[in-house]
């Protein structure tokens, strides 16, 4: 008591008088986020649709709870996964539309000024659920600010059938990508191919291509954002691709997200990357048929390259509100509305682990221990590099994204329409259109 000084005192006098709670040694705890929706606020929200159930079911009746919670009226739109970012731009551009969309990976960079700062909520969140991952961070910010709450990714892993990778001669799934290839060849020996999506999907083509020229240390940028896709490094990834490639089922080149899951499910491939959706089917099928593949499928984090580590990324989705809605304090509720703790576990749970958490807490919710093979999926978000790397995160990097540049590169490479070299002296010029900005 005898240290206690007329400061200290003085300080804590002004945060007992601006209602702020204070922890140890003065330090002020982060003020609640207060929800305050406009009197009267009808809420427009659109977001992607889902592959599980589940997912869809928990997301709708929390909703309910926010509109009888608050006496705000809320609209939720569902769009195909490739339907969402040409909506959110149009939204962007012309000024108008739902007035909370749910996108993916750096969507918002590519339109910052015209989304509402949601530094508030991300500090609140951030701060009461153990904090976000450092992806995170770079996903949502952009000049020192919030412009987008992440929601979490539907994370992926390579989804297999246990006794086909047996029956190939493997007592358990390879962890590098030269037993992989190996696996995928004895697949396709089998009769029991792989197949993986090589059309423009948003998310199964972006994971996997983004982790096989990663994997063998290609990158779109450097440090400095400079271009370098078309290196040795590349060339070698694509060369391994194209040999992969051979290994799958045909009509690859054409798969958008359904596809493997359908290609799953019917049995015609036994290897894919995949959100946990393939497994929620089987195990909630009501075809017996389907319903028996529930024990036998397995989940393998993506093997390891030459790089010698992991190289993931995952389909990432935040929220943005953007400045054109007249009833932004209403969304900001909703967003933050649906990362509260008895919202977020819950919804987590209805899906099976579904979407990987963005806020570090939600590592504990029993859904990732209850079942061994939703565990794979539990720490996705927290090894995820982000679709920017080597780089910075910003227009340039959702640009070229969005235009597929590594995707479509990777399946040129692969179907040979391209040589490796050509593919990436290809790709190497269509990121420099938006790098040059």
């Amino acid at each position: 008591m005898s240290q206690f000084k007329r400061r200290d005192f003085l300080k804590m006098s002004a945060g007992l008088a601006a209602g702020v709670p204070l922890l140890a040694h003065g330090q002020a705890k982060p003020a609640a986020f207060a929800y305050r929706p406009e009197k009267g606020a009808r809420l427009r929200v659109l977001r992607w649709k889902r592959f599980v159930q589940g997912d869809e079911d928990a997301f709708m009746a929390h909703t309910r709870r926010f509109e009888q919670k608050f006496g705000v009226q809320v609209r939720v739109d569902h769009e195909g996964f490739e339907d969402v970012r040409p909506k959110a731009a149009v939204a962007a551009n012309v000024g108008s539309g739902p007035d909370v969309i749910y996108g993916f990976f750096d969507d918002p960079h590519l339109y910052p000024d015209k989304l509402v700062d949601v530094t508030d909520v991300a500090n609140y969140l951030g701060a009461k659920y153990g904090g976000w991952y450092d992806v995170c961070r770079t996903y949502g910010m952009s000049g020192g600010k919030w412009i987008a709450v992440p929601l979490g990714a539907a994370g992926a892993c390579f989804t297999h059938r246990i006794s086909h990778v047996q029956a190939a001669g493997f007592r358990e799934f390879p962890k590098d990508t030269a037993g992989f290839l190996e696996l995928c060849k004895a697949l396709k020996a089998k009769g029991t191919p792989p197949g993986f999506a090589l059309g423009n999907a948003t998310g199964d083509a972006n994971s996997w291509c983004h982790w096989l020229v990663w994997a063998f240390g290609g990158k779109m940028v450097d440090e400095k954002n400079n271009v370098v896709i078309n290196s040795p490094e590349t060339i070698r990834a694509l060369e391994y691709g194209k040999e992969l490639y051979q290994t799958f089922v045909p009509g690859t080149l054409s798969w958008l997200d359904p596809n493997n899951n359908k290609a799953f499910l019917d049995g015609q491939i036994s290897v894919t990357n995949n959100g946990i959706s393939i497994y929620y089917a089987a195990k909630n099928a009501t075809d017996p048929k389907v319903k028996e593949l529930a024990p036998d499928i397995g989940h393998a984090n993506f093997p390891i390259g030459p790089i010698g580590r992991a190289t993931e990324l995952h389909l990432f989705s935040q929220a943005m509100i953007f400045k054109y809605s007249k009833v932004q304090q209403a969304a900001k509720a909703y967003v933050a509305f649906m990362m509260e703790k008895e919202q977020y576990e819950p919804w987590q749970q209805a899906a099976i682990g579904y979407v990987t958490q963005p806020l570090k807490a939600y590592e504990s919710n029993p859904i990732w221990t209850v079942d061994p093979k939703h565990t794979p999926y539990r720490d996705c978000v927290k090894n995820m590099t982000p679709n920017s790397y080597a780089g910075r995160l910003g227009y340039a990097s959702a640009g070229t994204m969005a235009d597929f540049v590594m995707v479509n590169m990777v399946a040129e490479a692969a179907s040979g329409s391209r040589s490796p070299k050509e593919a990436a002296e290809r790709a190497q010029a269509r990121a420099q259109r938006y790098y040059k900005v």
